[in-house]
C-alpha cells in the first residue's frame, strides 16, 4: 500500500534491504520526542495557521521569533563557557584564560560537596573535593575564585541549587569588597531546586522549605541585587536525565509555574520578580527539533505569564534563556566527533534565539575539559557568530513549513503535559508522586533501547566503530587539590572570631524557625566567616533532610 498523508499519496520508492542503522526509505522517521517526520512539507501543512497569532515580529508578543527586535544584529549572544575544578585558584586561572580568549561571561561549576552543603573536610566529601567543579567553603575561597576579575563588567552564571543562596551571598560580599554596588552586580544563579528532585539529586532539604529559600532569594534580590537573575529554570538537567525535548520544556514550564505561584503566596508582586526569571535549555543533535523547541518554549512562557498570571510588565513575558550543548550526547569513542556534534547543537541554539551559550569540550565524556578542548569549544561559538552569517537576520527559519509545523506540534504536546501536572495539583505534588521521574525514566529506556538496537545511530558507537582506540589526554585532578582546600578551610575556622560566628548562626536558626527573609542573617554569618557547611547544617536542623519515598 502506498503511504498517504492528508489523503495525498507519497512517493512509492522501492524497498531496499539495509544494514542495521542505515537509512531505510520507507521506515518512519521520528524526532527524539517521537514526532513523525513527513518526507516533504507543503503549504497545506500550515492550513489555517495564523502567522500574526503564532509568530508576531521579533521583540513582540508572543515572542516566538525572539525577545529582541534585532536579536544578534545588535550584539551576539553571551559566550559563557562553563568552568570549575579543584581549588578556587585553579578555576580562577581557567576563568582568566577564557576571558583572554574572547569569552564574554563567566559560568561556574561547583563540586558535589559544595552543592550538597558540605565543607571540604567533611567525611562525606572525601574523594569528591574539586572533582566536578570548584570547592567553595567560605568567603576566603570566593575571594580567590574571583581575584582580579572585574565584577562591575563581567556577568557570572553559577550552577548551584540547594546552596544557591549561600553562593550568591558570597559573590555579593566579594563584589562589595571590590567596591561594586549590589544593584550593579550582574549574573544568574540557577536556584532551581525542583529539577533536583526530578533529575539530578543534589537536594538537601525537603521540597517545601526549599521553595522558601527560592522565594526568599527572589525577594532579597528585588531589594538588593536588582540586576541579578534570581533563577535559571532548568530543562537542561531534565534532558540530561533522559527526557525527550517535549518533556524538557513541559516539565521546566511546570516548575516555572510552581515558582511563580510560590512567590505570589509569599506576598511578592509578580511584575517585581518575573523580569529576573530565566531558563536553561539543553541542545541535542536533532537540529530542527531543537530549534522548534526553543521557539515553542518562548511562546508558551509568554502565554503562561500573560493569560495565567496577568502580568502587565512586558519584560515579565520574556523567556530569556541560556543554552548548553548536550553533555549526555558526547561519546568517549572517537571523541573528536564531539566537535561536530557540539557545532550542530550550538547552531541549533543560535537559530533558536538563545541569549547565552556554553559549548562543551570534545573530551568531556572522559573527564574535565583540557585547556585545548575548552579553547576549541569557545572558538566553535566564535566561528558560528562571526563567520556563518546566521546572526545576520532574526529567526532565519521562520516561515518554513517544516519548522512551523514542528514548533506547533512540540508546543501542543508540551501543553498536554502541563495540563496533566496541573490536574495533579502542580509540579511539587507531581514530583512528590514521582510522575515526572517516571516519564523521564521511560523516555531514557526507550532511547537506550534504540541505541542498543542500532535504530538510533551514534557514529563511532554503534556504527563506523574503530577497532583501535586512540588515547586522549585527560585533565588531571589529584588529591593535592583536596589537601590544600581542607587546610584553607581549617585555617579560616582557626583564625576567625568564633563567638561572632556562633551569634550569627543563631540568628540564622531563629529566622529559619520564623518567617523573615533568611538571606539577611545568612549574609551576616558568611561575612563573619561562617562556612557553607555550617550555614547548611543550621538549615538542616530547622528544615530536615529530604529522603525520597520511592
Amino acid at each position: 500500500m502506498p503511504l498517504e498523508r492528508d489523503g495525498e499519496k507519497l512517493d512509492e520508492t522501492p524497498k531496499v534491504e539495509c544494514e542495521a542503522g542505515q537509512v531505510k526509505p520507507h521506515e518512519a522517521r521520528r524526532t527524539d520526542s517521537g514526532i513523525e517526520i513527513a518526507p516533504i512539507y507543503r503549504s497545506a501543512d500550515l492550513e489555517g495557521w495564523d502567522p500574526h497569532e503564532q509568530l508576531g515580529d521579533p521583540g513582540e508578543y508572543p515572542y516566538t521569533r525572539g525577545i529582541y527586535p534585532e536579536m544578534y544584529r545588535g550584539r551576539l549572544w553571551t559566550m559563557r563557557q562553563y568552568a570549575g575544578f579543584g581549588t578556587a585558584e585553579a578555576t580562577n586561572e581557567r576563568f582568566r584564560f577564557l576571558l583572554s580568549a574572547g569569552q564574554t561571561g563567566l559560568s561556574c561549576a561547583f563540586d558535589l560537596p559544595t552543592q550538597m552543603g558540605l565543607d571540604s573536610d567533611h567525611p562525606r566529601a572525601e574523594g569528591e573535593v574539586g572533582r566536578v567543579g570548584v570547592a567553595i567553603d567560605s568567603l576566603a575561597d570566593m575571594r580567590l575564585l574571583l581575584a582580579g576579575i572585574p565584577l562591575a563588567e563581567v556577568t557570572t552564571s553559577m550552577t548551584i541549587n540547594a546552596t544557591a543562596a549561600i553562593l550568591l551571598l558570597l559573590y555579593e560580599l566579594v563584589a562589595s569588597e571590590q567596591g561594586v554596588p549590589s544593584a550593579a552586580v550582574r549574573g544568574t544563579v540557577q536556584n532551581d531546586i525542583l529539577k533536583e528532585y526530578v533529575a539530578r539529586g543534589t537536594y538537601v532539604y525537603p521540597p517545601r522549605p526549599s521553595m522558601r529559600l527560592v522565594t526568599d532569594t527572589f525577594a532579597y534580590c528585588a531589594e538588593h541585587l536588582k540586576s541579578w537573575n534570581t533563577i535559571s529554570i532548568s530543562g537542561y538537567h531534565i534532558r540530561e536525565a533522559g527526557s525527550t525535548a517535549v518533556q524538557e520544556i513541559a516539565f521546566a514550564m511546570a516548575n516555572g509555574i510552581a515558582y511563580v505561584e510560590a512567590a505570589l503566596e509569599a506576598g511578592l508582586d509578580v511584575d517585581d520578580f518575573a523580569p529576573r526569571l530565566s531558563f536553561f535549555w539543553n541542545a541535542h543533535n536533532y537540529l530542527f527539533e531543537e530549534v522548534a523547541k526553543y521557539r515553542a518554549a518562548r511562546r508558551m512562557w509568554a502565554r503562561i505569564m500573560t493569560e495565567r498570571f496577568g502580568v502587565t510588565n512586558e519584560r515579565s513575558k520574556l523567556m530569556r534563556f541560556h543554552t548548553q550543548t548536550g553533555g549526555s550526547t558526547l561519546t568517549a569513542q572517537q571523541p573528536e566527533n564531539n566537535i561536530v556534534r557540539v557545532t550542530l547543537q550550538a547552531l541549533a541554539a543560535v537559530l533558536g534565539g538563545t541569549q547565552s551559550l556554553h559549548t562543551n569540550g570534545f573530551d568531556e565524556a572522559l573527564g574535565l575539559p583540557t585547556t585545548r578542548a575548552a579553547k576549541i569549544a569557545l572558538r566553535t561559538q566564535q566561528v558560528i557568530g562571526y563567520e556563518s552569517g546566521v546572526a545576520d537576520t532574526v529567526d532565519p527559519l521562520a516561515g518554513s513549513y517544516f519548522v512551523e509545523r514542528l514548533t506547533d506540534e512540540i508546543e501542543k504536546r508540551a501543553w498536554e503535559y502541563v495540563e496533566r501536572i496541573d490536574e495533579m495539583g502542580g509540579a511539587v505534588t507531581a514530583i512528590e508522586a514521582g510522575f515526572m521521574q517516571d516519564e523521564i525514566e521511560h523516555a531514557a529506556y526507550a532511547y537506550a533501547k534504540a541505541v542498543d538496537g542500532s535504530e538510533k545511530v551514534l557514529v563511532g558507537v554503534n556504527r563506523l566503530v574503530d577497532e583501535e582506540v586512540e588515547v586522549t589526554d585527560v585533565f588531571p585532578v589529584g588529591p593535592a587539590h583536596q589537601r590544600s582546600q581542607i587546610e584553607r578551610t581549617r585555617k579560616v575556622r582557626a583564625t576567625r572570631d568564633q563567638t561572632a560566628v556562633e551569634v550569627a548562626l543563631a540568628d540564622v536558626a531563629a529566622t529559619a524557625r520564623g518567617t523573615q527573609n533568611l538571606l539577611v542573617p545568612m549574609r551576616e554569618a558568611l561575612r563573619r566567616m561562617a562556612t557553607l557547611g555550617e550555614v547548611s547544617d543550621v538549615l538542616r536542623e530547622a528544615f530536615g533532610v529530604y529522603r525520597p519515598q520511592r
